[in-house]
This record gives structure tokens, sequence and C-alpha cells, in this order.
């Protein structure tokens, strides 16, 4: 077994990430590089080859750096999804012992690998905090309406008193969608990323993608990006500003979501990750998703902890109260220039 770690994909990448069950769209090559088209970070794709030079296994990784966090891989930033797809054991640890020896070379501070399934390898630290919701879908929408129950129907059909006008597209939405994603990640308390990150992504995941807005009076008021990952449907971002969710409009968002995951043949729509009974874990539960287990594993120098790049970590949350607090236009010049340097 020996494994190649190169700049840019081998000709095989892509089918054995597309035939592998733990395969995600962002392991094909063109998502891979999508945080070096959009910021100029390295990508590394790393493959387990046999003797007879038989692709194994693959790790993509990206490389990001910044005087504040230091220097980090992670298999991938940006997503929900990542880390090692291999057909066996012996190659998944070669792999990761590769990541480490990486980790090593470049003095950083941790390897991240954002896997759906615990590795098996030893000396690798994990992180459990976080889960998938993921939803199984009926054959139909009128299945998928009883399920649902009376409650949520009616929260779904309050929304109609706006008369919103739903409108699934492409590329030619993104600017609409920015707009109001910029907005929410803002009250979020988060760096926002700049209209060229979704350019890149469009350009290497546009043909699985499709964007979704609601307009009401000729105003965009909810806004949503879904992926497609084989039978199943993601949604990576979705926003809904104040006045739309006082008129119930996330809840149809939600709904406009999964009938198109329905009627594309998709098998289970992916409500995205959350920290177990959080308030998004309820918002999606309420829909009937069920928690899958994220399993985030790290190789760490001696006597590092796991990091806390995210709002678990108080110097975050902190952060995040004060960014609540910046002009829209301050918001969107500034977040570009730190998102970059966040996984």
């Amino acid at each position: 077994m020996r494994v190649e770690v190169t700049g840019s994909a081998p000709p095989d990448w892509d089918a054995f990430a597309s035939a592998h069950p733990d395969g995600s769209a962002y392991h094909l090559a063109p998502a891979v590089r999508i945080g070096s088209e959009a910021f100029g970070l390295e990508s590394l794709f790393l493959t387990a080859r046999g003797s007879g030079g038989e692709l194994r296994g693959l790790l993509p990784l990206v490389q990001q750096s910044s005087r504040l966090f230091g220097r980090y891989l992670t298999s991938l930033p940006f997503f929900n999804y990542g880390g090692a797809l291999a057909d066996g054991p012996d190659s998944l640890a070669a792999l990761v012992a590769e990541a480490a020896v990486l980790g090593a070379q470049r003095g950083a501070r941790h390897v991240e690998l954002r896997h759906v399934a615990a590795l098996g390898v030893p000396g690798v630290a994990e992180r459990l905090d976080k889960v998938t919701m993921i939803l199984p879908l009926p054959a139909d929408e009128a299945q998928l309406a009883k399920r649902l129950g009376a409650k949520l129907r009616s929260q779904i059909r309050r929304a109609e008193r706006e008369a919103p006008e739903v409108l699934w597209g492409g590329a030619e939405l993104l600017p609409a969608f920015h707009a109001v994603f910029a907005r929410g990640m803002r009250d979020l308390g988060t760096p926002v990323y700049p209209p060229r990150f979704f350019a890149a992504y469009w350009a290497a995941l546009g043909h699985l993608s499709r964007v979704l807005v609601l307009r009401v009076r000729g105003e965009v008021q909810a806004v949503a990006l879904v992926v497609r990952h084989g039978d199943r449907l993601e949604v990576p971002w979705a926003v809904a500003l104040p006045d739309a969710k006082r008129g119930a409009l996330n809840m149809r968002l939600y709904w406009e979501m999964l009938r198109f995951a329905i009627g594309s043949g998709a098998t289970a729509f992916d409500f995205g990750r959350s920290t177990v009974d959080s308030g998004t874990y309820r918002f999606k539960a309420q829909w009937g998703a069920e928690p899958r287990q994220l399993h985030w594993h790290y190789w760490l120098p001696p006597g590092a902890a796991v990091p806390a790049l995210n709002q678990s970590n108080p110097k975050f949350a902190l952060a995040a109260a004060l960014w609540r607090r910046l002009p829209l236009w301050c918001a969107n010049a500034l977040g570009p220039r730190l998102i970059r340097h966040l996984p």
C-alpha cells in the first residue's frame, strides 16, 4: 500500500468518490478546490493505491492558516462532510497516517477529518457533539403531508396569507440568495461567505444544485440552496428574514424543499448538522428528521487539545455577540477576510 499526495486529483478520483457509499458531492475533485478558487487556499489530494496501482482510497485536505488560529488541515472546510473514503481498514489507516505526517511536517495545530462513521483507527481523537438530521422521504407529497401532522400543516398554510412567489433556479438567483444570506449570517454573528465563494461553488457543483427563493410583494424574504448526494438532497444553507419567520415563510421554505426532493426522486432529505437539543435541532426534529451521529476525527500534536473553532468556545461566543451589532455593510466587508480562515 502506498499513499500519494498531489496538488490535483488523479483521473480516477471522481469515479471512486461517486461509487463509495459514504461519498458526498463535496468529495468530487472540483468541490475540493472550492477553497482554492474562492480564497487561494491549498488543496491536497491523498490517494492510497494497491500494488497494481489500483485506487484503494482517497482523502481530500485543504490547508488554512492565520495569525490568530494558526495552521490546520481540514477535510473539508466550509461543508458538513469530507474525510477519507476507502475500500478497507488498511487503506483507511494509511490515509489517516499520511494526513498525520502532513500535519506534523507543516506545523499544523490539528488535522480535522469530517466523517459519518467512526474511524476505528488508534491514536486519533474524536468529537461527537454534532449530528446531522435526516428525514426519510415517502413516495409522494400526500404521504409526506399526512406524516407531518395537522399542526405543522397549519403552519405551512399560514404562509399562504403572504401570497409568496416560489422561484427555483440556478446561478441567476445567486445574487438574491446572497443578499438574504448575508443578512442572516450577520444576525447569527457569523462572518459571511463572499459572492465569489458561491461563484466557485456553482462552477464546481452547480450541476447538482438548485437555488430556492421566496419573494413577497417583490421582496426576497427567504432563500435556500440544495445539493444532491446520490439519492439524498441536502440543504447546506437556508435563511429566512425576521419578517418572513413571523409570516411562517420559513416553514413554507422547508416544505418547498421537501416537495422538490420528492419530485426529484430523492429518498432522504438532509437538514444539515446541529447540536443535540439546540434550537435548530428541535426545528428540524419537528419535521420528523432523525439524528445521525457525525464523527469528527483529529490528529493533534503531543499535548494539544481538540480545537473548538465554533460558538461553543466562549471567545467565539463573545465575538459573535459583537458581530451581530455591526452594520450590514461592515459585516459584508469584513466577513470574507475572516471566513476564509474558519473551517
